[in-house]
């Protein structure tokens, strides 16, 4: 376990350092946080003893002037993508991204829904110590996105996102129905393009949570996210959110018991 973490510290001290040095001459700025919520689905459909398809749709929703908290929608995600199962501890997803961006500023005159769309890869690899687990995934993201003002035209980006996660079982030794556990998280997000001067980190998440394994089919989790990043126009200037997250885990699988291989994590 402490080697994970050390390596976990030591590559978001080492991306730290690098964005700092860049900006020896600037003063950073801090916006103040906003609130969001986010209400997320995750399903993975086993397809065959190694494939299956993840689809996910997220419901993201963010505070604004005259619905502060809860506030109002701002994404909507739908993820899909064909993953591989190479073995219980790594596995690996290809798919797009059709996201639906609705404009927040009430003040605005500029449309209030323009689409995103991405292409994502992902790579997770599981490490079991004892009765937790622990996570280590790598996630690349080839972005186009625009603004709502009229005219606008696409631009591109790609996303480095890198998580370290681990899942803790507070009632049982293992992960069965009726366990509770704990998960703490953090995920550094870095951007590169042409678009991109300075604002090279666009976000850091600290997210902890706590979940409920319902049954073999359906885990159930909340819990509460602190993230900032640079501004992709001002790279002094971060933004700062506190969200608060609703998780729903499925899985489908209509396979002969006999043929089934050991399962791993594969719910985010």
């Amino acid at each position: 376990m402490n080697n994970h973490i050390k390596l976990c510290f030591i590559f978001l001290s080492y991306v730290s350092c690098s964005i700092h040095a860049q900006q020896t001459s600037l003063t950073s700025k801090f916006k103040e946080p906003i609130t969001k919520t986010w209400i997320n689905t995750y399903g993975n459909i086993r397809l065959s003893n190694r494939f299956y398809w993840v689809a996910q749709t997220h419901f993201r929703f963010q505070e604004t002037e005259n619905n502060p908290f809860v506030g109002q929608i701002a994404q909507v995600y739908n993820r899909h993508a064909i993953g591989y199962i190479y073995s219980k501890n790594f596995n690996i997803s290809l798919g797009g991204v059709l996201r639906f961006n609705f404009n927040t500023n009430e003040n605005s005159t500029d449309k209030n829904l323009v689409p995103e769309w991405r292409i994502w890869h992902q790579y997770m690899f599981a490490s079991p110590i004892s009765s937790m687990y622990f996570y280590h995934r790598i996630r690349i993201e080839h972005r186009w996105t625009k603004k709502f003002k009229e005219n606008s035209k696409y631009i591109f980006r790609n996303r480095w996102r890198y998580m370290f996660k681990a899942k803790i079982p507070l009632n049982s030794t293992t992960f069965k129905p009726k366990t509770f556990y704990a998960s703490p998280e953090a995920e550094l997000i870095l951007q590169s393009g042409k678009p991109v001067a300075g604002s090279i980190m666009e976000d850091l998440r600290l997210h902890m949570s706590l979940g409920y394994i319902v049954s073999p089919r359906l885990t159930l989790a909340t819990g509460i996210m602190y993230s900032h990043g640079q501004t992709l126009e001002d790279a002094t200037l971060f933004k700062q959110s506190w969200t608060a997250r609703f998780h729903m885990y499925f899985s489908l699988d209509s396979r002969n018991i006999k043929n089934k291989i050991p399962s791993i994590h594969m719910d985010d």
